[in-house]
């Protein structure tokens, strides 16, 4: 979240810097039009200064009012000697001249305004979206912890009044102490920046340990595993640990989305400049609202799971300045794709 604030930071930095340079150009193209032409050439001049309505709306536009003001009064600090160089001492034009500067003032001043009050009410709406994904944030973490603390403090008790097997309320305890313990890290893990420690792997190794990580959940759900890698190591420039979750993560997806009996392939593409993983199930593939969602995080349509299994993958390939596609149809499966560079990310 960190790392993505501050692209942002910078990529709207680089817009104003980009705006800044346009406007200086502008208004001084303008101007050097204005005082290498004849004075005579009235028409042309006229032409001349409506141009300069652009560079007052486009500080409008990136910087609001204190901006618009400001490129106003360097237009009008250039204007004004031309002014006064050609004053003919006719009432009527001297007074459309000065017109003119004020309307330039009055656009710049209502142009300015509409742009700050355009991005504070983005800028409000935006913290409302935030406040309520906390919210939703918040109700799915107490939603998933709330069954694991009612079982423990329930066989906690039993423990205590000397109720039942208490080996056996033990055991229970533990794993519902494990599940909050995985909610809680899971939660620690996508809050916080990835560090990757990149080193040259053969990345069918990683490819063959994350599935040998699910063959065990593959059996009990009766999906069968197939891999098919290069017969050649493929070497990338990754982080081993890293990349083995996700992709146990997005195996354990797609054998927890297959029917007993069905297969789920994991495999290898190369290209020319990235390697492609590809997971591939025959479950019931996704609809379009869970397929829009899939990356949000604690989204999840299954009865057990955090949300957050999705989202880690992803933000762990994209470190890797890769790519995650996802096709899925209903009732024809779903086929995972994660493209990497064949160069390092560093």
């Amino acid at each position: 979240m960190q790392g993505r604030c501050a692209e942002e930071k910078g990529l709207a930095m680089f817009k104003r810097r980009n705006v800044t340079f346009i406007v200086v150009v502008f208004v001084l193209f303008i101007t050097y039009l204005h005082y290498s032409s004849l004075p005579q050439i009235y028409s042309f001049h006229n032409v001349y200064k409506e141009f300069y309505y652009i560079p007052i709306f486009l500080s409008a536009l990136a910087f609001g009012l204190k901006g618009a003001l400001l490129t106003y009064l360097s237009v009008f600090v250039f204007e004004i000697p031309f002014v006064v160089a050609g004053w003919t001492g006719g009432v009527a034009s001297e007074l459309s001249r000065l017109f003119h500067l004020g309307l330039q003032g009055l656009f710049a001043i209502s142009a300015g305004y509409l742009s700050d009050r355009e991005r504070t009410a983005r800028e409000q709406a935006e913290k409302e979206r935030d406040l309520a994904r906390i919210g939703e944030v918040a109700t799915a973490i107490v939603h998933d912890l709330k069954n694991p603390i009612i079982t423990v403090l329930g066989f906690s008790r039993r423990i205590r009044d000397g109720k039942g097997n208490a080996g056996e309320a033990i055991d229970i305890v533990m794993d519902s102490a494990l599940a909050m313990q995985k909610i809680v890290q899971g939660v620690l893990d996508f809050s916080r920046p990835l560090h990757l420690t990149l080193k040259q792997e053969d990345i069918g190794e990683v490819i063959a340990k994350a599935c040998k990580f699910c063959e065990a959940k593959a059996g009990g759900e009766g999906v069968n595993l197939s891999i098919m890698l290069s017969d050649s190591p493929v070497y990338l420039e990754v982080d081993g640990s890293a990349m083995e979750r996700a992709l146990i993560n997005l195996v354990s997806n797609a054998i927890e989305a297959s029917g007993r009996g069905q297969t789920v392939t994991v495999g290898t593409v190369t290209g020319k400049a990235t390697l492609t993983i590809t997971i591939t199930d025959q479950g019931s593939g996704m609809d379009r609202d869970t397929l829009e969602n899939i990356f949000v995080p604690f989204y999840t349509r299954k009865k057990e799971g955090s949300g957050l299994g999705m989202p880690i993958a992803k933000k762990v390939v994209e470190a890797h300045k890769g790519i995650l596609h996802i096709d899925s149809k209903l009732g024809a499966g779903t086929e995972v794709r994660i493209e990497l560079p064949y160069k390092g990310s560093r």
